[in-house]
């Protein structure tokens, strides 16, 4: 029989729980929503002050590159250590050693045999402290000659396809800009900026153009370094000046403290800028040392950290400059410490060895 009575009260209890359940899940979909908006926060900050303490720094471990090269034909180097080693740097697979008081450029397929097993490149030099490539062509600063020297090589015959004569007074860096595909030769007594060019297709190499800074003139510069748009100079009277790569045109100057005015070069790594520096303003090396800082217009505030410590110390650090993923220092006055090797990640310098 139709129970009327069960039909009206049946139907309010079914709305009743129906309305109940819905009441729980909008609580439950609010307390689950609020509880991913608090993770979500939680994540977004600990992702944040990782970021910070990092500074977004990517670390990418870059391998060594094998190259299939040919024997060398050079004659053999004659000398079991080095003499004032200035650069150490790799192109095309060969790695080059600056012997500069040896008055010879160094070659070599690997880093692991004695000095005396390298090859020499050339000896047609005075005092020389650079070598860098394109990949064709290399040149070279032959730095006591005022002169540039240009190589070609073939089947591991290393041949003086050209020479430059009158770069300046003592030529004593050069760097290859792959942006602008130039050669950049700083002349580090007279303020003068020589840029060369490879022609398209062709060794041969032509002068592009003369960028000068009067301020420089007669003051000792040891090298440059390019950082983006702009060039870095380090003088050895304790200044630092800012230029614009394309001209010269001084951005900014800032003064270093005494004790590290004869600095020779400045590299840029993560957060922070290195320096070797081989004297103080008097010219005595027994301040010569290795400094970082993150800020170089802060300086002048004594604002920086020390870091000769992690290679021994009592020498001149030189040139420095990465290879195959690690960084490498020459260094003067120590014969059992002459290259250095080290990596630098997230900030921290490691794996420091003593090459040469």
């Amino acid at each position: 029989m139709y129970d009327e009575s069960y039909t009206k009260y049946g139907n309010r209890d079914y709305n009743s729980i129906m309305q109940k359940m819905k009441n729980k899940n909008w609580k439950t979909l609010i307390i689950v929503l609020f509880i991913i908006g608090v993770l979500s926060v939680i994540l977004l900050t600990n992702w944040a002050i990782l970021q910070l303490n990092t500074n977004t720094e990517i670390i990418v471990e870059t391998k060594e590159v094998h190259y299939e090269l040919p024997e060398l034909t050079a004659p053999q180097n004659t000398y079991a250590s080095l003499s004032v080693p200035t650069c150490f740097t790799r192109i095309n697979g060969w790695y080059f050693l600056v012997d500069c008081y040896h008055n010879q450029i160094l070659v070599n397929d690997n880093v692991e045999e004695p000095i005396a097993n390298w090859h020499v490149m050339t000896s047609d030099m005075q005092a020389g402290h650079t070598i860098a490539g394109d990949g064709r062509v290399y040149l070279a600063d032959d730095t006591e000659n005022n002169r540039v020297l240009v190589f070609t090589e073939e089947n591991g015959t290393f041949t003086e396809s050209q020479v430059f004569e009158q770069v300046g007074n003592r030529p004593h860096f050069v760097v290859y800009d792959k942006e602008l595909e130039l050669f950049y030769v700083w002349s580090s007594m007279s303020g003068e900026m020589y840029r060369y060019r490879r022609e398209a297709d062709s060794d041969q190499v032509v002068l592009d153009s003369i960028l000068t800074l009067p301020e420089l003139n007669g003051v000792y510069v040891r090298s440059f370094t390019i950082i983006d748009d702009d060039i870095y100079l380090p003088t050895a009277d304790g200044r630092i000046f800012v230029t614009d790569k394309n001209t010269l045109a001084v951005k900014e100057t800032w003064q270093v403290p005494a004790e590290i005015a004869g600095m020779v070069q400045i590299m840029k790594e993560g957060n922070y800028f290195y320096l070797t520096v081989s004297t103080d303003v008097n010219g005595n090396q027994d301040y010569a040392t290795i400094i970082r800082t993150r800020s170089l217009k802060k300086l002048s505030q004594g604002k920086y950290t020390d870091i000769y410590s992690h290679f021994v110390g009592g020498g001149t650090p030189y040139y420095m400059g990465q290879v195959d993923g690690r960084f490498y220092l020459t260094e003067h006055r120590l014969t059992d410490h002459a290259l250095w090797s080290f990596h630098i990640k997230r900030d921290k310098l490691t794996d420091v060895e003593a090459v040469y």
